[in-house]
């Protein structure tokens, strides 16, 4: 059979419409998967994934993969972490940020540092209790071991890090560090963080002329 169609075909290919009919990766269930798969405009984040898909629409996972692929032309992207932003978060700063530009002359504009901290919680990453275990001989009893290595202990309270950074349009300080355990109060920002860390670096950055403005254009109207 196969000299006979390279005989007359003067090939192996496939001739086209030959073979076993498609199915299920016909027209109809494309543009179901393309509904399931796809976000609506009307109503956002409604897709489905494979196995979702499998279940409601008897496909087999491998097979929804492929309509996906080769048939919808589409590929898989990653989503990240994101803050939320009401209409309030990007209207208001907005607002304020026009409100700071009519305060000052255009030409003071990029002397203007902002000056701003952080505090980073340090998390206890996850254990996985079937992975973190104890082996000891066969003959040794569970009341015969030290507590201590049968405990998955965890602290109180989480560890954390404050940095404090300025900002300006000519561009940024370095990363300043507050030692673990100090209270960050007035006296301690005013003759640590400003007169040491942040004014020596805005100095040498911008010179003699800036203008400090503390956290952020919130504080304007306060």
């Amino acid at each position: 059979m196969l000299l006979r169609k390279i005989r007359a075909t003067a090939g192996v290919d496939r001739k086209p419409g030959s073979g076993r009919p498609r199915s299920v990766r016909i027209p109809e269930n494309i543009n179901t998967m393309r509904d399931l798969v796809l976000s609506q405009e009307n109503a956002p984040q409604t897709h489905r994934r494979t196995r979702q898909i499998e279940r409601e629409t008897g496909v087999s996972c491998r097979t929804v993969g492929r309509i996906i692929h080769d048939d919808l032309q589409l590929k898989c992207l990653n989503k990240r972490r994101a803050q939320e932003l009401t209409t309030c978060n990007t209207k208001s700063p907005l607002v304020r940020c026009k409100q700071l530009l009519r305060k000052f002359p255009e030409h003071s504009v990029s002397f203007i540092w902002f000056t701003d901290e952080k505090v980073f919680t340090v998390f206890t990453p996850p254990i996985n209790t079937q992975n973190d275990r104890l082996y000891v001989s066969a003959t040794t009893m569970k009341h015969d071991v030290d507590p201590k290595r049968l405990l998955q202990t965890r602290q109180t309270f989480s560890r954390s890090l404050m940095v404090s950074v300025a900002v300006s349009k000519l561009g940024c300080s370095d990363m300043f560090f507050v030692e673990p355990g100090v209270k960050v109060n007035g006296a301690y920002y005013r003759d640590v963080l400003l007169k040491q860390q942040m004014l020596p670096a805005i100095w040498r950055m911008s010179g003699d002329f800036f203008i400090c403005q503390q956290d952020s254009v919130y504080e304007l109207d306060r």
